[in-house]
This record gives C-alpha cells, structure tokens and sequence, in this order.
C-alpha cells in the first residue's frame, strides 16, 4: 500500500472512529495497530513497548501533571479570584476595564491550567457572571472569555509546549522564553481592540468598575497583595526555568509546593480543596496519558510508513518556496484543529512537520511557537473548533452557538495577525531565548 493511499485510510479511520465517539487515545491507537497488521504483519506490535517507554518514562512529561496540579490548586483555592480583583484594581476607571482585567487573568488561569479546555472553563466560571450583571454585552462577555482562557498555552508554563520540545527533541526552557514576547503582543493587542470597541459603542460596556470603587485603602492594599503573590508564583516559575536553578520539571514541584503555601498563607486551604484538586488533577492526567500514548503510537506508525517523505515529495511537486511550506504546514494544522484538541495535533504534526522546517533552514523553536499559536487559533474557529463547546457549557442558558460564532471572530482575527507577524519576523520569537540562553 502506497504511502498516500495509506494516509486516506488512516484519516477516514480517524474521522470515522471520532464520529463514534470512541475515545482518542485508544482509537488513534488501535486504528494504527490494526491498519499496521494488515501493512506490516506482527512486527508492528513491537512499537508498542517502545512507545510506552519513550512516553511514560520521560522526565520532561513528569512535568505536566505537576503543573495541572499547581492549577487546580490555585483555583480551587480561589487564589484566582485575588489575581482578577488586583488586576482590576490596577486598570481603574476605564470603560470596558472589566473586559481588560479579565483578558490578563483569564490569560495567567489558563496558563496554570495549561489547557485549553480547562482554561476556558476556569476562566469562565470566575469572571462571565460579573461581567453580565455589570451590564456588559453578552457577545463582548463571551469573546474575551475565549480570548484570555485560550491564551494559556502560549504563557508559560505550557502542556503543549512541553509536549512539543519532548516529541522533538528541543528545549523546554527555550520554549518558554520564546513564547513570551508573542504573549505579550497577544494580550496587549486584544486589550487595545477592547478598550478601542468599547469607547467607539459605549453600549458593549458600563464605565463603572463595582465594589473595587468603594473599597477602603485597606481592603484595596489587602486585594493587591493577594493578587500580587499569586502573580509571584507565576514568575517565580518561570525564573527558575530561565535563570537554570530548576528543570521545567523541578520548577513544577516548586509551582505546587508555591501554590500549597498561598492557600495556607492565604487562609484558604481545606482539606476538602486539597483532595478534589487531587483528584481532578488525576482525571486529566489519565486522560491526558492515554492520548499522549495512543497520538504517538499513531505518530510513531506514520512516520516508520515515510509520511515525511511523502510530504516533503508534495512540497517539491507544489514547487513552494520555503516559506509557503510553512504556510501549507499552518494550513493544515488549522485544518485539524476543527475535529482534534490541542494535545493531538500537537503529538501529530510535532514529529512531522518540525524536522521538515529544520530542513528549510528554520529554527525548531520559531517553527514550536508557529504551531502554538496556530493551534490556539483553530481551536477555537467556528464551526467545529472544540473550544467554543466549552465556552458553550459555562454560556448563560439562552446563548445560542451563533452568538458565540460571533463573539470569537474579532478576537481571531487578532490571533491571526499575531500568528502572521511572528512568521514574518522571526526575530520576535527568537530574540530573548538566544539573548537570555545564548
């Protein structure tokens, strides 16, 4: 069976599978064993032991349930109602400031959760319901909950980012750094479109920023130092990572430890928070495992099969400058983020797409940050990306999926340019890591 018509198969598998709504993990890889039996005989089951070897015995993805932990605890703690307080105390009396605060922290939730699913739904559970009774438009409501919570993979530390520099090779740290200015042209960007909207149709917002307006000095210093410690943490993370006093992995024992201790500092911790973060953290963490799993053994099979091969022959046959490979490769990511969550697409086209990159003379790291970027895009692109059925769960009854096509269309389009910007210049993404780490 040809290489082409061996990837038909396995895509329509694929779709069929998930419109069964078998589970991902073992239909990626169940579809791969069984298709591999019939291409290949029995020697395909000994990819098994080593991809289970290569997957739950790395060290650097012993960083991803430390760092699910360190989320569930600082928002089942409600230390992420202290970040959303601070954050509007230091915005004030703009209109549409509620909006603005939201954004930055929705952005830092996300990034403790460190998924986009879960970032969306935190995110959203802490700050749509005091926006609308603040009187903010439903549909601007909506749009900057998808915005902020979806930006928790590009903000360090990140799952997909992890999984990305495990599943090629790379540096998790140099990641992290590199991911940080596009960060903060993304939050900075959707900001500016809020505060712009809202003083071009004062209708989308009230000026009034509620309680924060009527706090005493002393509540409001009591509100700032809470939101200012567990922005700390944050930081406190990602400086062991860059100043090399801790692996990505040691930093996320820091980053539970960090979080263990606010809540207690905080007068926040209870023995019931501590188990059902526990607990939560071991459901996606099973979860999670079993996709990791069943997308590399899937990956694995593909690229034993020569799909690289093939994909590099399509690009020699388009005759695309290096450039349009690039485009092409975004393209079909952007694709796949319509039917499969981050993780998936991450562990496919990882392995598959970045040594081609490297082939035409681009940096690894640059080509990781494209594809983060591009997969917090289609994810949450009308009709089909998974995200918007998220943002459809925590949605006050009566939100129709219509209106929350249109709430994310503006805040997309920013995400798009900024993903253009960082193709276009890559020096924006590669600056500070080869600054900061050489």
């Amino acid at each position: 069976m040809g290489i082409e018509l061996l990837t038909a198969v396995l895509l329509c598998c694929i779709l069929f599978a998930f419109a069964l709504g078998a589970p991902v993990g073992l239909a990626l890889g169940g579809i791969a064993m069984a298709v591999g039996y019939l291409t290949w005989g029995e020697g395909i089951f000994n990819l098994i032991p080593s991809t289970i070897d290569s997957t739950y015995f790395s060290f650097i993805l012993l960083a991803i349930p430390l760092y699910i932990y360190m989320g569930q605890l600082l928002t089942r703690s409600g230390i992420g109602d202290a970040m959303f307080n601070a954050s509007q105390m230091l915005i004030g009396r703009i209109r549409g400031s509620l909006a603005v605060s939201v954004i930055g922290v929705c952005s830092m939730l996300g990034a403790m959760v460190g998924i986009i699913g879960a970032g969306i739904m935190t995110s959203g559970s802490i700050a749509l319901k005091p926006m609308l009774e603040r009187g903010y438009d439903r549909r601007l409501a909506l749009g900057v909950i998808m915005a902020g919570g979806g930006l928790g993979i590009l903000i360090p530390p990140s799952v997909p980012m992890i999984m990305f520099a495990s599943s090629t090779q790379n540096s998790v740290g140099r990641m992290f750094i590199a991911a940080l200015i596009p960060a903060l042209i993304s939050v900075v960007s959707l900001a500016l479109y809020v505060i712009i909207s809202c003083k071009l149709k004062p209708n989308l917002a009230p000026m009034d920023t509620g309680a924060e307006a009527q706090m005493s000095p002393r509540k409001k210093f009591l509100t700032m130092r809470d939101g200012m410690f567990s922005v700390l943490l944050i930081v406190a993370v990602l400086g062991s990572i860059i100043s090399g006093i801790a692996t990505p992995t040691e930093s996320g024992a820091i980053g539970v430890v960090g979080a263990l201790i606010l809540a207690v500092v905080f007068k926040r911790f209870k023995v019931e928070m501590f188990k059902s973060a526990g607990f939560e953290t071991a459901v996606l963490i099973s979860v999670a495992m079993w996709i990791i799993f069943g997308a590399t053994l899937f990956s694995n099979y593909h690229l034993m099969m020569g799909i690289q091969g093939m994909v590099a022959s399509l690009t020699q046959d388009l005759g695309l400058p290096p450039i349009g490979v690039i485009i092409m490769m975004q393209l079909i990511m952007l694709l796949l983020g319509f039917i499969i969550d981050e993780f998936i697409i991450v562990l496919m086209c990882a392995p598959l797409f970045t040594p081609i990159a490297v082939s035409l003379g681009y940096d690894p790291i640059w080509f990781g940050i494209l594809m983060i970027l591009n997969i917090e895009i289609a994810v949450q692109t009308p009709p089909y990306g998974f995200a918007l059925f998220y943002l459809k769960g925590i949605a006050p009854p009566g939100v129709t999926m219509g209106e929350i096509y249109k709430s994310v269309i503006p805040f997309i389009c920013i995400k798009l340019a900024v993903l253009i910007l960082c193709m276009m210049l890559p020096d924006l993404v590669l600056w500070l890591p080869n600054k900061l780490m050489g």
